[in-house]
């Protein structure tokens, strides 16, 4: 069937009217000739959402393509299916949502079609970060769990992640995402469900679970805190910590605060325009922190305040940035990047476990290898995984991981996922310790690349509207691979397609130069994005040749960014 035909097939086939009214409507102006509404109907029904790194995502909307009524309807259908055949009835799901467009309602629907399925369904109370939701599944012993979240996906997008739990998975995988094998066979009851009118949806029978969730969340970071300073011998008065709190416009800023403020953190000062749930994120281009200008609103108010530290959390929470005092660049405040704060934290981990070899530091291939170097210096493990903290969280003995993308899994085994809120609550601790000492997480930082010599890792992103330039791209690069990087000789050029330490394949390339470069390609796994990630290593004498080696890595990352940009075809 064409765009139109299969369109007029899912309207009669729709739950809800709404949807069907919108997609009647851009059927009827393709009928009229409009080009733009014939394009907009071929990309809705074109394919159909199904699980990436970290689920379903796409833009709300009626359409096979699209965070809708139906989807979720026949996504959960699909789940409940696969959940009941292991578990046989009266399993538990349980479902969490946060404060983006349809999020509650999506998450209604599937409580319904859950207890519908002969399955027990238990509704977090209210908005939720992620985090909670993973930890829940742990908590209550469920057999699965539900959140509807596109973490920091755009505006216009919604999702839906699910995690195993309870006898669904072995016990070190209980609370972590769906992954291979099992996320086939989902899909495969997804299609089997059929047509999402016909899928039974209760109305009622579901159970709306209180505050006891969040209070013992909130429980279990407070006993990591104490946990590390036992292990450390280490815990900073928080009171002496003057801390700026921006949630993205999600909602993590409540129970961050409440966290925060439990551990001895006093002086928080919210960034008020962002703390309060908004759909659209307003005052932000892109509710990511990573992005430029995410934290502007927030490292202004640390600015006027005198802050010692910034602390921003993704529009789900699940995911932590911060940034320090740093006199020595314009505007005196610097973000730190994914893997330096992942290398303070592992420090953090490292000394807390030292010589138990099989406590483990765990790192997606994409970020830095400074981990392993720390791991070592103290006598622990350390693993890969691919990307995704579906994998990470289930590297074994994980005792720590973290990805590149400010995700952080601090707590495996309540929370096996990353957790912004945890994340932030060690930072703090951490940002507290080196003020009472003097100094900040800048000088960890420069402590670890004396010790170890300086690991400078850049990102090299292509947004693209059209995917098949990622996939064009992807073709060239592995049709004439560079020969040279910043001068260097490639002498390792790895398809992960074809597996690489062990680990399952997956779309992207790795390069490796004989002076220890490194570059990651791959398309990203919920945008529709070309992602590079670029290492280099800088040799570092002491502190004094610290400027030029920092000097000397941009520089090299600088010219890696030009050669790859022109392998790529971009």
């Amino acid at each position: 069937m064409n765009a139109v035909d299969e369109a007029r097939q899912w309207v009669s086939h729709d739950p809800d009217k709404r949807d069907r009214v919108e997609l009647a409507a851009i059927i009827e102006a393709t009928a009229g000739g409009d080009v733009g509404a014939q394009a907009e109907l071929v990309d809705r029904m074109s394919g159909r959402l199904v699980f990436g790194t970290a689920g379903l995502r796409g833009a709300v909307g009626a359409g096979r393509n699209r965070m809708n009524t139906a989807v979720v309807t026949t996504a959960t259908a699909g789940l409940a299916a696969v959940v009941r055949a292991d578990c046989g009835e009266g399993f538990l799901v349980v479902i969490g949502y946060d404060a983006r467009h349809r999020s509650d309602e999506f998450a209604r629907t599937a409580a319904g079609v859950v207890v519908a399925a002969g399955g027990r369904a238990a509704l977090l109370p209210h908005q939720t970060p992620t985090p909670v939701l993973a930890f829940a599944v742990q908590q209550l012993g469920a057999d699965a769990g539900i959140m509807i979240t596109a973490s920091h996906n755009p505006p216009a997008d919604n999702g839906y992640k699910v995690y195993l739990g309870g006898r669904m998975v072995a016990a070190s995988e209980r609370g972590a995402q769906l992954v291979t094998p099992m996320d086939t066979r989902v899909m495969a009851a997804i299609l089997a469900a059929g047509w999402a009118d016909g899928v039974p949806i209760a109305t009622e029978g579901w159970t709306v679970l209180g505050d006891e969730i969040e209070d013992a969340y909130a429980s279990a970071a407070a006993a990591l805190l104490a946990r590390l300073a036992t292990r450390t011998g280490e815990r900073a008065d928080l009171a002496g910590l003057r801390v700026v709190l921006t949630a993205m416009h999600g909602v993590g800023a409540p129970l961050a605060t409440r966290v925060l403020r439990a551990a001895g953190v006093t002086d928080l000062m919210p960034v008020a325009a962002q703390c309060v749930p908004d759909p659209d994120f307003p005052t932000v281009a892109f509710p990511n922190p990573e992005e430029p200008g995410a934290l502007d609103l927030a490292i202004d108010l640390a600015r006027r305040t005198q802050a010692d530290l910034v602390v921003a959390l993704d529009p789900d929470a699940d995911r932590c940035s911060v940034a320090v005092p740093d006199a020595s660049i314009d505007g005196g405040w610097r973000q730190l990047a994914g893997d330096q704060l992942g290398a303070v934290l592992g420090e953090c981990f490292a000394t807390a476990y030292a010589g138990e070899p099989d406590a483990v530091l765990a790192r997606s291939i994409v970020s830095s290898s400074l981990l392993d170097a720390i791991a070592g210096r103290y006598g622990v493990g350390s693993a890969q995984t691919l990307t995704g903290f579906k994998w990470i969280a289930r590297a074994s003995g994980i005792v720590y991981g973290y990805e590149e993308a400010i995700g952080y899994c601090l707590n495996p085994e309540v929370v096996r996922d990353k957790d912004g809120i945890t994340a932030a609550l060690v930072a703090c601790q951490l940002a507290a310790s080196a003020k009472l000492a003097g100094r900040s997480l800048l000088d960890t930082l420069d402590d670890l690349a004396v010790e170890h010599g300086l690991y400078a890792t850049a990102p090299l992103s292509f947004r693209v509207a059209d995917p098949a330039l990622i996939t064009a791209a992807l073709a060239r690069l592995a049709a004439d691979p560079p020969k040279l990087l910043a001068g260097a000789p490639v002498i390792d050029f790895v398809d992960l397609g074809a597996g690489y330490l062990g680990l399952a394949p997956t779309d992207g390339y790795r390069l490796e130069t004989d002076r220890g470069d490194r570059v990651v390609v791959r398309p990203s796994g919920t945008e529709p994005k070309l992602k590079c990630y670029l290492e280099v290593v800088e040799p570092v004498a002491d502190r004094a040749g610290l400027p030029v080696a920092k000097a000397r890595a941009v520089e090299r990352l600088d010219k890696i960014k030009a050669e790859l940009a022109v392998a790529l075809g971009f």
